[in-house]
C-alpha cells in the first residue's frame, strides 16, 4: 500500500482543474466563429456551406436591408464558413464556452444596406458586394477610364440590364418581334 501511495505522489494529478483554472487548448482548436461586420460583403457564401444552417441571411427589399445572423446554439464549429469567406470576415476563435440564460443571447445579427437600381429604383444587391467586385476589377488591371463605365453598369439591376440588352438587339434587327 505504501508503495502505491509513493507512485501516486510521484505521478501527480491526472485531471485538470477546469472550470476553476483555464484549460490548455491544442493548436488549431476550432471554437466559436466571429463575424467582422466591416469586412463582410454579404455574399452569402457562408450561408450556403453551413451544414447545420446556423448562419442565415434575410433580405428586406422594401427597406433595402440584408440581415446576416448566426445562431450559436446550432453551430458545430466545423469551420466551413471561415474557409469560403472571400474577405476573411469570419474567423474561428478558441472561445468554446457559450452558456447563456436565454436563447436570444446566442444569436448575433448584422445589417447591411442594399443598392437601389439607378433605373427602376428597386433594391437588388448589397452595396459592399458591388464595391468588392469593382475593387477586384481594378486589381485585375482594368484601366481607371473603364472603371466609371463599369460602375454605371454594375449599379443597374439584372432585370433592367436584360431589358437594355433586348432593346439593343432589337435595334440591330437580330431579334424578331414576339407576339403573344
Amino acid at each position: 500500500m505504501l508503495k502505491l501511495i509513493k507512485e501516486v505522489i510521484k505521478v501527480g494529478e491526472a485531471t485538470a482543474q477546469y472550470p476553476f483554472a483555464p484549460i490548455d487548448l491544442a493548436p488549431g482548436f476550432r471554437g466559436k466563429p466571429v463575424h467582422q461586420h466591416e469586412a463582410c460583403i454579404t455574399c452569402a457564401a457562408c450561408t450556403m456551406v453551413c451544414p447545420p444552417n446556423a448562419i442565415s441571411m434575410d433580405t428586406d427589399l422594401i427597406n433595402g436591408v440584408r440581415t446576416w445572423s448566426i445562431f450559436y446554439g446550432r453551430c458545430i464549429f466545423c469551420g466551413r464558413c471561415e474557409e469560403v469567406c472571400p474577405t476573411g470576415a469570419i474567423t474561428l476563435t478558441p472561445d468554446f464556452e457559450l452558456a447563456a440564460f436565454q436563447k436570444e443571447d446566442l444569436i448575433v445579427r448584422a445589417d447591411y444596406a442594399l443598392t437601389a437600381c439607378k433605373r427602376c429604383g428597386r433594391y437588388f444587391a448589397p452595396s459592399k458586394e458591388l464595391e468588392y467586385a469593382l475593387s477586384l476589377l481594378q486589381q485585375a488591371g482594368l484601366p481607371e477610364s473603364d472603371l466609371g463605365s463599369r460602375r454605371d453598369l454594375i449599379e443597374i439591376c439584372p432585370a433592367c440590364r436584360r431589358n437594355d440588352e433586348v432593346t439593343r438587339i432589337k435595334a440591330l434587327g437580330r431579334l424578331p418581334e414576339v407576339t403573344r
